[in-house]
């Protein structure tokens, strides 16, 4: 049976990283975008990130153009943008697609994992969430809508 360790993703430098760095931790992966109503939630993914990095926890951004053209810069803005606009200590990938033919394999795997509301798999909008235990099975899917506070009591669950 596959997890989310299976996976590797290019960072924003560009270096790959495998997923199996985050082995024994717990994750919570986002697709990300900065020019959009639920950017904001930087600061909440950045608490959270912060808070419990002690004892086993990320955030991994995944920014993602898909909707809206609402991350339309490259590798450098986009850094540069999450540094100084929301002071992002977690780590962050390179662009990706989560929807269609050219979905990155990680975001196929996350949504046959956890569906969405009535069963649908596709990505609806940014910053929606998936929880990752430390062994890497997807735990649950949460909407763009959900705050990152909200999600922290089943954070703190599995940690």
């Amino acid at each position: 049976m596959s997890t989310v360790h299976d996976f590797s993703a290019k960072k924003l430098g560009g270096d790959e990283l495998s997923l199996k760095t985050f082995s024994g931790s717990v994750l919570l992966i986002v697709n990300v975008a900065s020019q959009c109503g639920f950017t904001p939630q930087y600061v909440g993914l950045e608490a959270l990130h912060r808070k419990y990095a002690p004892k086993g926890f990320a955030v991994l951004g995944f920014p993602c153009n898909q909707f809206g053209s609402q991350e339309p810069g490259d590798a450098a803005e986009i850094a540069k943008f999450c540094s100084l606009t929301y002071d992002v200590t977690f780590p962050m990938f390179d662009k990706i697609e989560v929807n269609g033919t050219k979905a990155h394999p990680l975001y196929q795997f996350l949504k046959a994992e956890q569906t969405g509301v009535l069963g649908t798999e596709p990505i609806k909008w940014n910053f929606t969430k998936f929880l990752i235990d430390r062994q890497g099975a997807v735990m649950g899917r949460f909407a763009p809508t959900t705050k990152p506070s909200e999600i922290e009591p089943e954070i703190e669950k599995l940690l």
